[in-house]
């Protein structure tokens, strides 16, 4: 089977992170697959031996994803973004998938429907037509107008075979976020969640005792930065860790290392996963990928959801993990250090978690899928 997955992360880089964990999924069984990335290069992500074709890179303007900036900082003019749509069409054209994945289209990236649109059109013209698959995390940014949701249901039930939601539908189901009609029900295929396997304990013990602090590859989180080095200074007993992730890390670094915290403030780490199993408590937002690496280890949490620009999933998705044990939400507006360092003596009191309450195996649960349907077509 040959499975070709289309993804552009804008902002942070979990978009591809998943995607990647998917390909490798497809890979390990045998199956040939092609990622094809239109975002900015995420050098920290595990690509194992996944082959990735480039398109010309894009990146949002912040929070501002409806302003698309090319690799240079520029804006994606007409003719930028035509040639990002004729490379798709290209490779998709060239590679003959059995299987097309789109990554959040047609649920986001409503910026880039051209792109997207004119792929889904070179796949139905195609001798063989592929499965279409679009795959979409737990929570979505809710549809701002009646009209969008409807012109998604619309470029559902025209193209695709089946809508991937990667969550357990014990702890979240799509219509937290997004109108779910007899329509898209019909659609939905319920995965678990999509994770790596559960890390296993760093073999130097690096993290041990530690408060690590995160926010994840993007450019994001400078806020809860510059508190968590305040809230080191307060706390000079504990070893507070701050992994700054991002095109922009070695800047932001320096300034935070200028305010003279007792905190280590050092670039993001690919063992970072491995550290979280020593940790005392983890300090981050409330990505999808770092919500998993939250469940899986059971460490003590308390998350500041990213909430710029009017963003409320991360919001949403933390309302949901705040019933569990040993983690606490601190909105953006009332971060303060001496609200966190309260809130991280809550969250270490806690008994832990039961790290094997959720489904995790979504990445296997896609692959039976994606066989069963061209299976069943064949």
């Amino acid at each position: 089977m040959r499975v070709q997955i289309a993804v552009t992360h804008l902002l942070g880089t979990g978009h591809l992170a998943r995607a990647l964990v998917l390909a490798r999924a497809f890979q390990s069984k045998g199956h040939e697959v092609e990622v094809l990335s239109g975002g900015m290069p995420a050098p920290n992500l595990d690509r194992g031996d996944v082959t990735i074709k480039h398109l010309p890179a894009l990146r949002s303007n912040g929070t501002n994803f409806s302003e698309l900036l090319t690799d240079l900082g520029d804006i994606a003019d007409a003719s930028y973004l035509r040639s990002r749509r004729d490379r798709a069409c290209q490779l998709l054209a060239a590679f003959e998938p059995d299987v097309l994945i789109t990554e959040l289209f047609p649920f986001g990236r409503r910026s880039l429907r051209a792109e997207f649109t004119a792929m889904l059109d070179t796949a139905a013209g195609m001798n063989r037509r592929p499965i279409v698959l679009s795959s979409i995390r737990d929570i979505l940014a809710p549809p701002s107008k009646p009209a969008k949701a409807a012109q998604t249901l619309q470029t559902i039930v025209d193209y695709y075979d089946a809508v991937l939601v990667h969550s357990d539908p014990t702890a979240t189901r799509l219509e937290v976020s997004w109108p779910v009609s007899d329509a898209l029900s019909a659609k939905l295929q319920y995965t678990g969640y999509v994770a790596p396997s559960a890390p296993v304990p760093h073999p130097e013990q690096d993290g041990r005792g530690e408060i690590l602090v995160s926010a994840g590859g993007g450019d994001v989180g400078t806020h809860l930065f510059r508190c968590a080095v305040e809230a080191a200074t307060l706390r000079p007993d504990r070893t507070w860790r701050i992994l700054v992730g991002g095109a922009k890390s070695a800047e932001l670094i320096q300034s935070l290392k200028r305010m003279g915290s007792p905190a280590v403030i050092e670039p993001a780490r690919p063992d970072f996963r491995q550290m979280l199993c020593h940790a005392s408590a983890s300090i981050s937002m409330c990505g999808y990928n770092t919500t998993l690496d939250l469940l899986q280890t059971g460490v003590p949490a308390v998350i500041v959801p990213f909430d710029d620009g009017n963003e409320v999933e991360q919001t949403l998705r933390a309302q949901s993990l705040a019933q569990l044990d040993g983690i606490e939400t601190l909105k953006t507006r009332d971060l303060t250090p001496q609200r966190l360092c309260d809130l991280l003596d809550t969250v270490t009191a806690a008994p832990r978690r039961d790290v094997g309450s959720y489904q995790f195996d979504g990445a296997a649960r896609t692959l039976e899928i994606a066989e069963d349907l061209l299976d069943r077509r064949a």
